[in-house]
């Protein structure tokens, strides 16, 4: 256990975001796991040597972020998270009338490989590590709108098989979640256009050349550790990137 403040917040930040990233590092190490209490409030201030309101700011804005939530009279949990909140939280193609639908599913490709330097770069992998690599295709609506190729740690996903992504009851992250004890809290993207290469051209049913939109993504769990580089392309003629909206960047 360790019971030391981070050092990688940067020097002259406020105590309370230095306790709040010892908790996010504890969180990390699989201290305590979805679903279960953390230690009360005076355990956790004695634990780190800061007074009550330090520590409960921290776990304030933690709860605010729905990493952790507060239960009256019984005390903090580490979240879980649902399929609604998982998908409409990082899921963002909409058809263009505004209409939100959950994606059908089809795996393509499934595959243990040894991890590419680009790869290793998102995912923070030492050299020599393997990779889980599938392609799935998504329809909304009845229409084949987007193409992911994923790439996971093996080393968070032990045993993953294409099994566990052909029969999962729910969302990807989902599946993380339940089987593999991995929580994703956020991610980074990045959007560019590109042009349908053969094999995304047959996979989404357009011309190959055509344009499309690239989104490139890295999904982080507990302690900003990468758990998942995934590129997307998306055909755009009835379907649209959602930005975020006002309420989740706190505008």
């Amino acid at each position: 256990m360790n019971n030391s403040l981070s050092s990688t917040v940067p020097l002259g930040s406020p105590l309370y975001e230095q306790v709040k990233q010892a908790v996010l590092a504890a969180l990390a190490q699989g201290e305590w796991k979805q679903g279960e209490a953390i230690p009360p409030e005076k355990n956790l201030a004695e634990r780190f040597g800061v007074s009550i309101g330090t520590l409960r700011k921290a776990i304030d804005e933690l709860a605010a972020e729905n990493i952790l939530v507060r239960h009256q009279g019984r005390g903090t949990y580490v979240a879980v998270h649902t399929r609604n909140h998982h998908f409409f939280k990082f899921f963002r193609i909409i058809r263009q009338d505004g209409n939100k639908s959950y994606p059908t599913t089809e795996l393509l490709r499934f595959r243990r490989v040894k991890a590419s330097a680009l790869v290793r770069e998102k995912l923070a992998l030492p050299a020599g590590a393997y990779v889980y690599e599938f392609q799935n295709v998504l329809s909304l609506n009845g229409d084949v709108v987007m193409a992911d190729d994923v790439c996971l740690p093996e080393s968070r996903f032990p045993g993953l098989t294409d099994a566990h992504l052909r029969e999962r009851a729910s969302t990807l992250y989902a599946l993380y979640q339940d089987v593999f004890g991995v929580n994703v809290i956020a991610t980074d993207e990045r959007l560019r256009t590109c042009l349908a290469e053969s094999a995304h051209a047959r996979c989404l049913g357009v011309p190959e050349g055509s344009a499309l939109l690239e989104i490139r993504r890295v999904a982080f769990s507990y302690n900003r550790q990468p758990v998942e580089w995934r590129v997307s392309r998306v055909n755009t003629e009835r379907y649209e990137y959602l930005g975020q909206e006002p309420w989740e960047t706190g505008a």
